[in-house]
């Protein structure tokens, strides 16, 4: 899945790490999300990870 989720956190200044925390998604999937090895995500988990980072979904996730 594509997305912008190591872009908008760098910017932030967080550390994936820190984003699992704030989200309560584990780092794993966090990691698999930036490096797109993972295809299947809940709209949960999405919700959860956008909320984290101060943003909406479709600003951080999208399709090919």
């Amino acid at each position: 899945m594509k997305n912008r989720v190591k872009e908008i956190r760098e910017e932030l200044g967080m550390s994936q790490e820190e984003l699992s925390e704030k989200s309560r998604v584990s780092r794993t999937t966090i990691s698999g999300l930036e490096n797109e090895t993972i295809d299947v995500i809940t709209n949960i988990t999405l919700e959860k990870i956008a909320g984290a980072l101060g943003k909406k979904v479709p600003e951080v996730f999208f399709q090919d």
